[in-house]
């Protein structure tokens, strides 16, 4: 699983499953980018944990629906380690939970920009460096939303399956030159985001609560996201493109 001498990007590095993948790749020894939009202090604090481990880290500042803060940042980072030859497309937002006819247009196209146009320019942006690599990684963080397509989260659901469309495209597109492009979709996650979602739709805030009706008895957590993210990025994987692994504990 050693990742000696390679560069991973992760958007939404800062915290939850991004932070869980960045040190991940960490441990496995990659240097990281850890891209933030807001929370400065918690990308600072992971790329402390990152250093820790004997790993270089920096953290960089852009929201990834803004296209020419996505170029500035990509720039930055190869300037700052060489080259990138992973990039994690973990960021994300939830929508509000709106009906079709109730949803802000607002926040609709908010929401695809952030899941869908975001890493399609992010993925752009770092294919000329990925390619003049022995091997690149392009990874999708999606949702199980994609499976059960839920009332009251087309925007979200909408941008998830527009990720994994990129994806399925970019796998065919850039197998040629050595890059594998693979798409995760978690479940329920204990997160802060998990923690809200259910909140709003089920009056829960205490995850434990949850365990005992979760696959294997718990709720999945980040390091779970994070392993098959480590294992996709991998040489067990260097035969392996085009795939989505759900993180759903066999559904239910």
């Amino acid at each position: 699983m050693s990742k000696q001498g390679r560069v991973a990007l992760v958007t939404g590095g800062g915290r939850g499953v991004g932070r869980a993948i960045a040190l991940g790749l960490a441990e496995d020894g990659a240097d990281i980018a850890v891209n933030y939009r807001r929370d400065e202090a918690a990308a600072n604090e992971t790329v402390e944990a990152i250093r820790a481990l004997g790993r270089e880290a920096r953290c960089y500042a852009a929201s990834v629906d803004d296209y020419e803060a996505d170029a500035a940042m990509v720039e930055a980072v190869v300037r700052d380690f060489g080259h990138i030859d992973i990039l994690v497309n973990n960021a994300g937002i939830a929508s509000r939970g709106q009906s079709v006819a109730e949803t802000d247009p607002a926040e609709l196209e908010r929401v695809v920009r952030i899941h869908a146009l975001g890493p399609h320019q992010l993925c752009q942006l770092v294919l000329p460096s990925m390619r003049a690599q022995p091997r690149g990684d392009i990874v999708m963080i999606s949702s199980v939303a994609t499976l059960h397509h839920s009332a009251n989260g087309a925007p979200y659901s909408m941008g998830k399956a527009a990720m994994e469309a990129l994806a399925f495209t970019l796998a065919k597109e850039e197998k040629r030159n050595g890059i594998h492009v693979n798409v995760v979709a978690p479940g329920l996650i204990e997160t802060e985001m998990g923690r809200r979602l259910m909140k709003a739709t089920a009056g829960v805030d205490d995850f434990r609560k949850l365990d005992a009706s979760m696959p294997f008895g718990h709720v999945c957590s980040p390091e779970e996201v994070a392993a098959v993210v480590r294992f996709l990025v991998s040489d067990a994987a260097r035969y392996v493109t085009g795939e989505k692994i759900n993180v759903h504990g066999g559904g239910s």
